[in-house]
C-alpha cells in the first residue's frame, strides 16, 4: 500500500490527515472553522471530509490523534467530532475513536480554559491517570511534580511520555505501517514564571515514510516562531541530527508568518535568521513541497496586506524565492486547487517520492499534478 497525506482547506487553521502503508490513520490538530451559516464560507465541511477519508482508508477509528496545543486554530470543534473517554456525553455512535491521544505537556498543567481546549485537557488528564492511550511530549522530570500532585509516579507513567531529540514508540519504518516519527519539540514546556507557553511547547516532528526502498521526509508542526525554530536548528547539530531535519513536504509553521523566519518582516520578502535559513536552503531535497495552512496570500497594497495576522506576504515572497532553483512547489490550502472553489490538497508517497494529487477546480477527482520529490541538491 501507499501511504498519503492531506492538508484541508479550513482558512488559517491546521488540520493534517495521513494515511499510512498499512492504511491506518493519524490526524495532527482538528479545527472545523466553517460557518454553516454562511452559503458563501469557502473553508471546507471539515467532519464531512474526514469521514470520506477514514472510508477511503478502511478505517472507523485513528491509530493516533495529536493536539500540537491548545490554541482554538487547532482544537475548534474537536469535542464534537470526536469519542472522548472521559465522560459519557462525549461519546455516541457517530463519534470517532482515538487509540492514542497526543499532546504537551503543557495540555496537562494548563488553567483557566474553556470550549475544546478545556474538554481537551480533561481527556488528556483522564488518559495519563489510566496510563494508557496517550503519549505525553514532555522531558520526563518536568512532569514528575505533576505527576506527584495526582498520585501518580514518573516511573509508572514512564511508558506516556516521549522527550525530544528521540523516536516516538509504537512505530517502525521497517514495519507495515512503513514509518517513524523523530520528536523535536517541545523541549520545554513552562517559563520561569510557570506558565505555560502554547505556540513555544508545541508538538514539531520530522515523520519519515518509507515507500519501495525509499525514503520521504516530512517536518509537521504548529505555531513555533523563529526563535524556537532556531533552537531545534542548533540542538539538531549539536547533537550530530541534521539528517532528522531533512524534509521533502513542509508544512509551514503559524500559517505562512513572517515571525517563523524572523523579528523582522522586511517590505517585499523576509530575510530569515541564519538557523532557519539554513533549516530552509540547505536541508530541502529537489521538487519539495511547502503547504502554508492559511488563507489566500495577500496582494501588495490591498486591506488584507495591511493586516498584522498571517500569512504575510512577504514570507510567502521567500518560500517561493527559495523553491525556484529546486523545481518546488509552494501551495496553500485556501488557494488549492483556485481560491475560488478551495478543496484538500493530497499528497501521494511514491517510490520516486512525493506527488501531488490535485482535484480539479469543477470536480472532487484526483489528478497527479507533479513531479514527485526526489533526492537532490542535498540528497
Amino acid at each position: 500500500m501507499t501511504a498519503h497525506m492531506k492538508f484541508f482547506p479550513t482558512g488559517n487553521a491546521d488540520t493534517t490527515f495521513i494515511q499510512l502503508a498499512n492504511n491506518h490513520v493519524i490526524l495532527m490538530d482538528y479545527a472545523h472553522m466553517r460557518n454553516e451559516n454562511d452559503s458563501t464560507d469557502k473553508r471546507i465541511d471539515l467532519p464531512t471530509a474526514i469521514r470520506e477519508a477514514l472510508d477511503e482508508a478502511g478505517q472507523e477509528s485513528f491509530r493516533v490523534v495529536a493536539f500540537t496545543h491548545l490554541d482554538k486554530d487547532h482544537v475548534h470543534r474537536a469535542s464534537e467530532f470526536f469519542w472522548l473517554e472521559h465522560a459519557g456525553k462525549y461519546q455516541g455512535s457517530d463519534r470517532i475513536k482515538i487509540d492514542e491521544l497526543w499532546v504537551p505537556a503543557g495540555v496537562l498543567t494548563e488553567e483557566s480554559l474553556d470550549n475544546d481546549a478545556r474538554i481537551i485537557r480533561q481527556e488528556a488528564r483522564h488518559r495519563l491517570k489510566q496510563g494508557k492511550g496517550i503519549k505525553v511530549f514532555s522531558r520526563p522530570e518536568a512532569l514528575r511534580s505533576y505527576l506527584e500532585e495526582n498520585g501518580l509516579t514518573l516511573e509508572a507513567r514512564a511508558h506516556c511520555i516521549v522527550d525530544a531529540g528521540g523516536l516516538v514508540p509504537g512505530f517502525n519504518k521497517w514495519g507495515e505501517e512503513a514509518v517513524e516519527f523523530f520528536v523535536h519539540s517541545p523541549f520545554a514546556w513552562r517559563t520561569d514564571e510557570g506558565l505555560s507557553d502554547r505556540n513555544q511547547g508545541s508538538i514539531v516532528v520530522q515523520m519519515t515514510l518509507r515507500e519501495g526502498g525509499q525514503e520521504s521526509y516530512a517536518l509537521l508542526g504548529a505555531d513555533i516562531d523563529h526563535e524556537c525554530l532556531s533552537q531545534i536548528v542548533r540542538t539538531s547539530r549539536r547533537h550530530g541530527n541534521e539528517d532528522r531535519l531533512h524534509w521533502d513536504v513542509l508544512k509551514l509553521f503559524h500559517h505562512c508568518s513572517y515571525l517563523s523566519l524572523s523579528p523582522e518582516k522586511g517590505e517585499d520578502i523576509t530575510e530569515p535568521v541564519e538557523d532557519v535559513k539554513w533549516l530552509f536552503e540547505k536541508l530541502a531535497r529537489q521538487n519539495e513541497i511547502i503547504v502554508s495552512p492559511s488563507k489566500p496570500i495577500p496582494v501588495k497594497g490591498t486591506e488584507a496586506d495591511k493586516d498584522k495576522q498571517p500569512p504575510h506576504r512577504q514570507a510567502a515572497n521567500y518560500y517561493r524565492k527559495i523553491i525556484k532553483d529546486s523545481n518546488g512547489k509552494f501551495l496553500v490550502t485556501m488557494e488549492t486547487p483556485s481560491e475560488f472553489r478551495p478543496k484538500p490538497l493530497h499528497l501521494k508517497i511514491t517510490a520516486q517520492g512525493v506527488a501531488v494529487m490535485l482535484a480539479s477546480v469543477t470536480t472532487a477527482t484526483s489528478i497527479a499534478a507533479s513531479t514527485p520529490t526526489r533526492a537532490g541538491r542535498n540528497g
